[in-house]
């Protein structure tokens, strides 16, 4: 009976996974699809509870030393992941996900060689499964740390491209397939670590190697890789529970990364691959003229006459924390009968759909939060458009050749009547690359802390008869 119940509750806890995807797939059912989640985790929980703790089944006795390590690791887990959960700012979200799928990863390598010390003359299909559950663990694991450095500001966010990089990353391939060979055929431990090792290697390559503009991605393909650790995980456990998270996991992660390089124009292959065949040989940018400046109080002016605005948010908004004046000043313009939209990048901030959860969390409507593809042609045809904290998604040198960000579809804020940046001074973007939009005629530079300039803006701003 009590094995009956363990299975039936990783399905239930499979289930509650699966309904959890599909709520996160809207905004509107975004909160229920967390509340699925979490409610499936406390049934992965209860059912590890009792397949570890009471391993004798037939008796339903207690087993004191597994009972004992295992709610010893859950207690240390669930104090670390509180503190964490309460002190991590929204900005930080981002390499907080990172650093979390680097755990993932290092135990999925930790199962793998627990497996192999406890059964080391497995059949090949076990070896095999040890050994591509070890591999994928290690990437996962360096490239989840290189990713959260680069996202901290503890790495440079420009790309490692070191000489003949793609011929390694293609000699480690070669490397780590005639060692699997090896590992399966001689069920030694010696392949084993060196191909860990190898693959610890090639994870810190493969991400060092990607610049910050394309960041987002990265870790959107970290999460598809700890999903794919996961499941190998699982598979050597046989836990079905395991199995199936990972997979889900694994494929949504896959398929987000390559609906975001789509929408950045970048090829899913060459950034799995570290950037294979980018070219980045070209200038960084450069200043190409003077640029103009506005205080708040002009600001508030050329937005009281204004009849149609859009709202471009980054980063550096998130930053600030700016989203509640924003939030404030878009009621402000709305009942002056001013039409208010937000355009979105689909990799604004440094995780995807980070600029959608800020504004929610301020309360903006989902209704006037629009994507670039739906957006960019209406900025012909706009007033005022307030740049808060965006730089490399507004940025027109995206449409020059040689730079980091070349190709990357952008938001064509420049072509508006007026663009208000708002910046804390004249520093290129997350990627290295000057912005030659802060010199166009038709745009003026708003320097300050955003959330103190936007504020200052709502309290200008005249009040609607």
């Amino acid at each position: 009976m009590l094995s009956n119940f363990i299975d039936a509750t990783y399905i239930a806890a499979g289930l509650m996974f699966i309904l959890a995807l599909a709520g996160l797939s809207r905004h509107e059912t975004a909160k229920k699809g967390n509340a699925l989640g979490i409610m499936g985790m406390a049934f992965a929980l209860i059912a590890t509870n009792f397949a570890i703790a009471y391993t004798d089944y037939a008796n339903h006795n207690l087993q004191p030393e597994s009972a004992v390590m295992l709610y010893a690791a859950i207690g240390i887990g669930a104090v670390i992941g509180i503190w964490r959960a309460r002190k991590v700012e929204m900005t930080g979200m981002p390499e907080l996900i990172a650093l979390l799928h680097s755990f993932v990863g290092a135990a999925a390598v930790l199962v793998g060689y627990n497996v192999y010390l406890d059964n080391p003359n497995s059949d090949a299909f076990h070896s095999i499964e040890v050994y591509l559950g070890v591999f994928i663990g290690a990437v996962t694991f360096t490239g989840s740390i290189v990713a959260w450095g680069k996202l901290n500001g503890r790495f440079a966010s420009k790309p490692l491209t070191l000489p003949a990089r793609h011929w390694l990353n293609l000699g480690i391939v070669v490397a780590l397939a005639l060692l699997g060979w090896w590992f399966v055929a001689s069920h030694s431990i010696l392949p084993l670590i060196i191909a860990t090792v190898l693959s610890l290697l090639l994870g810190i390559h493969l991400v060092a190697a990607i610049g910050g503009a394309d960041m987002p991605v990265v870790v959107s393909m970290l999460n598809s890789y700890s999903g794919w650790a996961a499941a190998f995980s699982g598979f050597m456990l046989d836990m079905s529970v395991l199995v199936i998270t990972g997979a889900l996991v694994g494929a949504s992660g896959a398929i987000l990364s390559y609906i975001m390089c789509r929408a950045m124009n970048r090829s899913f292959i060459s950034v799995i691959l570290g950037g294979f065949g980018d070219d980045t040989s070209g200038s960084q940018g450069a200043e190409d003229g003077e640029h103009r400046e506005a205080s708040t109080m002009e600001v508030a002016e050329m937005l009281a006459d204004s009849k149609s605005v859009i709202i471009v948010p980054g980063y550096g908004m998130a930053v600030a924390q700016a989203q509640y004046p924003v939030a404030e000043l878009t009621e402000a313009l709305q009942a002056r009968g001013c039409r208010v939209r937000f355009g979105i990048h689909p990799v604004a901030g440094r995780l995807p759909g980070h600029m959608n959860v800020l504004l929610a969390e301020a309360h903006v409507p989902y209704d006037i939060v629009e994507e670039m593809d739906e957006i960019n042609d209406d900025f012909s045809s706009t007033d005022v458009v307030l740049v808060i904290g965006a730089n490399d998604t507004v940025n027109p040198a995206a449409e020059e050749p040689g730079l980091p960000i070349s190709g990357m579809p952008v938001l064509k804020v420049w072509e508006a009547e007026t663009v208000v940046v708002f910046k804390r001074s004249m520093s290129a973007g997350y990627a290295g690359v000057q912005n030659p939009l802060f010199f166009k005629d038709n745009t003026v530079m708003c320097f300050g802390d955003a959330k103190t300039s936007v504020s200052a803006i709502n309290a200008a701003l005249p009040v609607a008869v």
